[in-house]
């Protein structure tokens, strides 16, 4: 169990990094076309990307695709935060309503997954 939730753990921050490429994008699309700041943050966003690309992988390894899959829809959160944060934008009923809605989805589907995998190993050791 401690082993899952040291997996868990990282999952999001992975994704908490995976977030920082929309960030970069936002960011590199307030200058010209490729002047060296446009380069700059999309040159950061293919970087965030493959490094996503690769910690995925490996966060797969020890998590279910369910449950890692699910778990990706935070960054709808992130993207809420940083939007708040960094580019002044205003958070609305709307959105909050939004992304609480994502939050319990995470939850239903984690839940519903632990619960099959309690199942399977109740019936593989009985």
């Amino acid at each position: 169990m401690k082993e899952k939730i040291k997996w868990f753990v990282i999952l999001h921050i992975i994704i908490l990094i995976f977030s920082l490429s929309s960030i970069c994008s936002k960011t590199a699309a307030q200058y010209d076309f490729l002047s060296f700041k446009w380069i700059l943050f999309y040159g950061l966003v293919i970087c965030i990307l493959g490094f996503y690309a690769i910690a995925w992988q490996q966060v797969l390894k020890h998590l279910p695709l369910i449950t890692t899959y699910a778990n990706k829809a935070v960054t709808t959160l992130w993207g809420l935060v940083w939007g708040f944060v960094i580019f002044h934008e205003s958070i609305t009923l709307p959105k909050v309503i939004g992304a609480a809605v994502v939050i319990f989805g995470v939850y239903l589907v984690v839940s519903g997954d632990e619960t099959v995998n309690e199942k399977k190993e109740d019936d593989t050791n009985a």
